[in-house]
């Protein structure tokens, strides 16, 4: 039950939140001006996403009084560092070197504190490959990624948050099983933090995220399996194919433009439109349906890896698969778009 209120309570607090949010940004003039890149046509508040930043924090702290072992230093200052560093970014632009200072700044500190994946479970060949020192390296690199990842596909209304219930959910299920409480809470915090935001994000959005939002909730998700493996070294095997699993459409699709875009010699960093989803929206899909779709693929992805991660065995080999299939779905619908559209 008190699960249940946790979600309740976090949604209500981040619905009420965003709306007051969303009156002073206009009275402010914080918005989000359309220009060539744009998805929307309209000016519109942006920056909301601080409201889930304050919602979640306060309450992992709330839940690290009664429970001062799950409390992380690293974590609390990692989410400040990146969240500040992203809301000055939606003020005033702030130079991408500053801004991924930041987040490996971040991302140092937690893993200094809370470590590093140092072995993995390959699905298909069910081997565990120990990593050695190059594991704190991947580690460090996953969590700058997530965070730039989450930032790079909020463009659209409803898709980031849409990605952060999917995956607070599995997350919420993966933490019941293995019996840790505190981090079932987490989970349910920040699950029912991005349902009170996505009802004012969902197409037409009334708001945006903001940088703020979408770098502090990848920070999240990159940090969360370490809390799970510090507490139970065992699962560490299979806890990075998961987290993986459980945003692969995220991290999919930032890897196919970013590989792209390097192939083409194009800045990887510069403001572009040919994400997968972007040209999904561009080819005339609404904004409500891309994130649809990419919340299904996360659902389904994840939900694999949830089993997979229990049962092993051939459900490995239906979690390669789907991903494939899936992925190729994705970029077949994609790249129907022409050249001149994504041009114009």
């Amino acid at each position: 039950m008190s699960i249940v209120l946790t979600f309740i309570a976090a949604a209500l607090v981040t619905f009420i939140g965003v709306e007051f949010f969303r009156r002073w940004s206009v009275r402010r003039k914080i918005l989000d001006i359309p220009n060539e890149r744009s998805s929307h046509a309209s000016p519109t508040p942006r920056g909301g996403g601080l409201v889930i930043v304050i919602v979640v924090l306060f309450g992992y702290c709330a839940v690290s009084y009664f429970e001062p072992r799950y409390f992380s230093y690293s974590f609390v200052t990692g989410s400040i560092l990146v969240a500040l560093v992203s809301w000055l970014d939606d003020l005033r632009s702030v130079s991408f070197v500053w801004r991924l200072f930041a987040h490996c700044l971040a991302a140092g500190f937690v893993v200094f504190e809370l470590g590093s994946w140092s072995i993995v479970w390959i699905p298909i060949a069910e081997i565990s490959m120990q990593l050695g020192p190059f594991g704190s390296i991947l580690t460090f690199c996953w969590i700058v990624w997530v965070i730039n990842a989450f930032n790079f596909m909020d463009g659209i209304d409803g898709i980031a948050a849409l990605q952060a219930i999917v995956a607070s959910a599995l997350y919420f299920i993966l933490f019941v099983f293995l019996e840790m409480p505190p981090l079932v809470f987490v989970s349910a915090l920040i699950g029912g933090a991005a349902a009170g935001f996505i009802v004012h994000n969902w197409q037409p959005a009334k708001i945006f995220m903001g940088d703020v939002g979408s770098s502090f909730l990848g920070f999240v998700f990159g940090v969360l399996p370490l809390f799970a493996i510090r507490i139970d070294p065992t699962i560490s095997e299979k806890l990075p194919v998961f987290a993986v699993a459980v945003i692969w459409p995220f991290v999919f699709d930032t890897l196919v433009t970013i590989f792209r875009r390097m192939l083409n010699r194009e800045p990887v960093w510069r403001a572009h439109r040919t994400h997968l989803y972007q040209r999904l929206t561009i080819r005339g899909w609404s904004h409500a349906a891309v994130s649809v779709i990419f919340g299904v693929f996360s659902l389904v992805i994840g939900s694999l890896a949830l089993i997979w991660f229990f049962r092993g065995g051939e459900f490995g080999f239906m979690l390669l698969l789907v991903i494939l299939v899936l992925g190729a779905f994705v970029v077949i619908l994609a790249n129907r778009t022409s050249v001149e559209e994504l041009n114009g």
